[in-house]
């Protein structure tokens, strides 16, 4: 029994075992170097795996990768780290891309072969059809704080709002278009 507790609160100790801070009282936390090694690990593994894939099988495969990490840690402090990962995600990539074209010497060519404009930004990796999503893609959502001055049994409406607000926030985009024209519809 004893060494069922020490692993159960060993896996509790390293599961948010990122650097913690507390700064002006709230308690900041960052993605474990553990964790970020992970995930560089699996995407340099799928890349060296897809030596001759298509450009379009390789993105479907490291999509779900980065959106799964990136939204896993999007409520923490992590804005500079999904930075730091895109540049690494990026230099892996050039590797590859030389990789299969080694007659073309020009980085310019082969930089304009796998690489497109996108609104003002440069540098995405995409097809017609579909684009590599980037780590600083997700956008950072801070856990919202529960007033501890309200009576679970008495202020009913603000949590079944809050309620809503939080699967609100789970939701793709798609469902938030139409979750939008419902609200409206519901509010009125």
């Amino acid at each position: 029994m004893r060494r069922l507790m020490s692993l159960i609160s060993t896996t509790v100790l390293t599961f948010w075992a990122g650097p913690t801070v507390k700064y002006k009282g709230k308690l900041l936390i960052k993605p474990s170097k553990n964790s970020i090694a992970k995930v560089t690990k699996k995407i340099s593994y799928v890349i060296k795996r897809a030596k001759t894939w298509k450009q379009e099988n390789f993105t479907d495969v490291l999509n779900p990768i980065i959106i799964g990490w990136s939204n896993y840690h999007r409520s923490v402090v992590s804005k500079e780290i999904f930075s730091k990962l895109d540049h690494i995600v990026l230099d892996m990539l050039l590797k590859w891309a030389k990789r299969r074209h080694p007659e073309k010497n020009s980085k310019k060519w082969v930089a304009n072969r796998y690489w497109h404009t996108e609104g003002t930004r440069n540098w995405v990796f995409s097809t017609k059809k579909i684009r590599l999503k980037l780590f600083s893609d997700m956008k950072i959502v801070r856990p919202i704080g529960l007033k501890l001055d309200k009576n679970h049994y008495l202020d009913a409406e603000y949590f079944k709002l809050r309620k809503l607000r939080q699967k609100a926030l789970k939701l793709s985009n798609w469902y938030k278009t139409r979750w939008d024209k419902l609200k409206d519809g519901l509010c009125a």
